[in-house]
């Protein structure tokens, strides 16, 4: 019985192991398709990105920069965030996706934590209204 008991605790020990190594990859491509999906609730309204830019001074400005160019001085020392101004969208550009990013973070070393339960949604909703005014006019 104690034999069968130790088999079993060690069968737990490498399946956890192995769902805690699985958790830090990146999301599976159906993980994507849902985030790319998702619809804006928030009309993208000059009071929304006003409470948007709010949000971006408070929570984001330290790592993006002011402009959101990716130089704020608050950035973890060896981590570069995201450059919100370009063309480029490392994560995908969709409202959806961009609201996915910032809720959930950034795997699988999260150089961007996850922001979910510190940000409300509508908020998150509003920031991502207003990096569409920061990145090339027509990006969506």
């Amino acid at each position: 019985m104690t034999r069968g008991i130790a088999a079993g605790f060690a069968m737990f020990c490498v399946m956890a192991m192995g769902a805690i190594g699985h958790a830090g990859q990146a999301k599976p491509p159906a993980a994507n398709a849902a985030a790319k999906a998702l619809k804006n609730p928030v009309p993208a309204n000059a009071a929304s990105v006003e409470a948007g830019k709010a949000v971006f001074a408070k929570y984001c400005r330290s790592c993006h920069g002011a402009e959101g160019k990716g130089d704020g001085a608050g950035a973890p020392k060896d981590v570069h965030p995201a450059n919100l101004t370009d063309a480029k969208w490392d994560h995908g550009s969709t409202d959806g996706e961009i609201f996915t990013t910032i809720k959930m973070g950034v795997g699988p070393k999260f150089d961007m934590d996850s922001w979910d339960g510190r940000i409300k949604d509508p908020d998150i909703w509003n920031l991502v209204n207003y990096i569409r005014t920061l990145g090339p006019k027509g990006a969506k």
